[in-house]
Formats: C-alpha cells, structure tokens, sequence
C-alpha cells in the first residue's frame, strides 16, 4: 500500500527531528556528570548576548553574565538589554546563573556610596534574569584585607542594608576575595542572612591568596557557599599541576556543593577548543 500525504509528511518530520538531535548529540561535549558548568562571558570574550551562542557551541550549561562597565553605565540594568540577554538565553536553551559585578574592582564597595546602590540595583536584574547570585568582586582598587578594620566593617554595614533585599528577590549576594575562609566567616556570620555567602574562586584562594583550599572549602562548608569558580592561570585546567582537581572536587562533594561550578578560564589557543578541554 502507498502511503498518505500525511504519513509521508510525518515521517518526513520524524526524520528532521531525528536527524537535529543527531548533530546536537554529536557536535556537544560528551557529559558524564550531572554538575552544571557554566563559563563567566569575560572569559570568552563575549560581554554582550552572543556570549550564549558561544556557550551552546562549546557544550556549556549556562553563562555568567557582566552587569556592565562604568563606561556602558552598566547596562544591564536597562530593562531593554535585560531581554535581549533572556532572548539570547532561551533561543541558546542555556541558562543564567549569576550576575558578576566586576565593576566593584574599579568603584569599591567599601568606600563608594554609588557601588551599594548599584548592588541595590543588581539585585532585582539577577531576579529577572533567573540567576540566583551576584558576585560581589573585592579585587584591584576594591581588594578587601582583613587587616583593614574600617574596610571590613564597611562592607559588613552595607552587606546587612542589602541582605534583605536580596532575601526578597531569591538571590544571594556572593563575595569573591582573597580573604580567609574565616574572616570570610567574620562577615557572614555579622550580617547573619543566608543570602550573604562566599563565591569561591579555588585559583584565587588556593595559589594567589596561599590559603589550603581544601581546608577552606570544608570550613565554609557547602551551605555558605552559593557558586564556584574554577580556573588556572594562563593553563588549562590541571595542566600546571598547581591545584589538585580531583581532590577540589571529592571536598565539593564531601560537603554537599551541588551549585555551579563557573569556569574562568583563559584560552591560551581557542576558546572553544580549549574551553571543551577544560569542560571535559
């Protein structure tokens, strides 16, 4: 018997669909985790909404975005680019699981009015946009040192104004420094909000800073700790043999992390080579 118009049409479209998820199952990393990896968009490069399709090509889970720069007036507080992000996320299938205020290095939030306010504003970008952190940069102009007491009380004043705020929106306000996991604590445990918490950058704190990272990870422990960076210098990951990767992630798992792991990675090659290497 011939078949139908409708039934050729059909088979027709099974095909299709088939033939789609084929290439998408061959041209993605093969994943054998259920940890979702993202990768911050100034690694890539991408500090706009074609960060997303970068992503999807490399096999990523989801993109950490910029809120912006001084000079662009950090834009991404204009609800207009705010859907042109979503747009690009959803078209991508990927997700967005923080926003980074690496605009803090430049206007710090401990001595800076302007810096907590645009934090106030951040907070309900993040909600918008689905991410569930805001890391909070404490490097450059913005480094945060225990020694410095009028510093750490700031930043802890501040943090207790904007700790309800965010508690309202669902967000979580991450600090990434290059203090001790417990002056870390110091503050957390002042402000006494859960949605204060460590960003936890293992390069930064385990080889910049010279603290024992596996030691610091069990002492935040993973309910003070709402995301995590991975990254080795100018090296892909495990490359340098300056960290011990396997160790980093028996602790994660060891203290119950199950948020996102964030590559910050550099690509001495290209990006999309060396960020699958890293990603495998």
């Amino acid at each position: 018997m011939m078949p139908t118009r409708r039934e050729c049409l059909v088979g027709a479209g099974a095909a299709a669909v088939g033939l789609a998820m084929k290439v998408r199952a061959e041209s993605a990393v093969p994943r054998r985790s259920p940890v979702k990896v993202g990768m911050f968009d100034q690694s890539m490069r991408r500090l706009d909404p074609t960060a997303f399709e970068l992503a999807a090509t490399i096999g990523l889970d989801g993109v950490e975005v910029s809120v912006g720069t001084v000079d662009n007036n950090l834009w991404l507080r204009r609800p207009e680019m705010q859907e042109k992000y979503k747009q690009a996320a959803r078209e991508s299938g990927l997700a967005i699981p923080s926003v980074a205020m690496g605009v803090l290095n430049r206007v710090p939030l401990m001595s800076e009015p302007r810096a907590a306010l645009w934090v106030a504003d951040t907070i309900p970008v993040a909600a918008r946009l689905g991410a569930k952190c805001i890391l909070l940069a404490f490097f450059g102009d913005g480094e945060l040192k225990a020694e410095n007491k009028d510093d750490m009380r700031r930043v802890t004043e501040v943090l207790e104004e904007l700790a309800p705020r965010a508690e309202k929106a669902g967000v979580v306000l991450g600090i990434e420094s290059y203090l001790s996991a417990e002056d870390h604590l110091k503050i957390i445990d002042a402000v006494g909000s859960t949605s204060v918490q460590v960003y936890y950058d293992v390069f930064n704190s385990g080889v910049t800073a010279g603290h024992d990272a596996i030691k610091e990870l069990r002492l935040l422990g993973g309910e003070r700790i709402c995301q995590v960076h991975f990254k080795e210098g100018r090296a892909r990951l495990g490359e340098s043999g300056q960290i011990d990767w396997p160790a980093v992630a028996a602790t994660l798992q060891e203290i119950g992390y199950d948020g996102w792991i964030v590559l910050e990675t550099s690509s001495p090659e290209d990006v999309v080579v060396d960020t699958r290497a890293n990603l495998a």
